[in-house]
């Protein structure tokens, strides 16, 4: 079992920066793909960025192409979401999920409980 602990989560304007982090416990992340998914208020849940074991792949939902750089610190089982030139419309719970294979489909294994960030106009 892989648990996953978001934080970073928040209230900033519109332009502004977060970084995101999700923290796993119970088993090394090194041997999953890691994801970062959104749901916005009335809309389903949506894929964001993702990354593969080593951290050598990253793929991205084209919404935040340039802004939303993912990256990992094995070392610190630690999973990062740096969120650039945000804007209202990125206004979400952001999850962070662990799986075997780095997709932007939301079949991953395990998921945290969610983190809000909130971007205001």
């Amino acid at each position: 079992q892989v648990q996953l602990v978001e934080s970073g989560g928040g209230l900033v304007q519109a332009g502004g920066s977060l970084r995101l982090s999700c923290a796993a416990s119970g088993r090394t992340i090194s041997s999953y793909a890691m994801g970062w998914f959104r749901q916005a208020p009335g809309k389903g849940r949506e894929a964001v960025a993702t990354i593969s074991w080593g951290g050598g792949g990253t793929s991205y939902v084209d919404s935040v192409k340039g802004r939303f750089p993912i990256s990992r610190d094995n070392a610190k089982n630690t999973v990062y979401l740096q969120m650039n030139s945000l804007n209202p419309e990125d206004t979400a719970v952001y999850y962070c999920a662990a799986g075997r294979i780095p997709t932007l489909r939301a079949t991953y294994d395990y998921w945290g409980q969610g983190t809000q960030v909130t971007v205001s106009s």
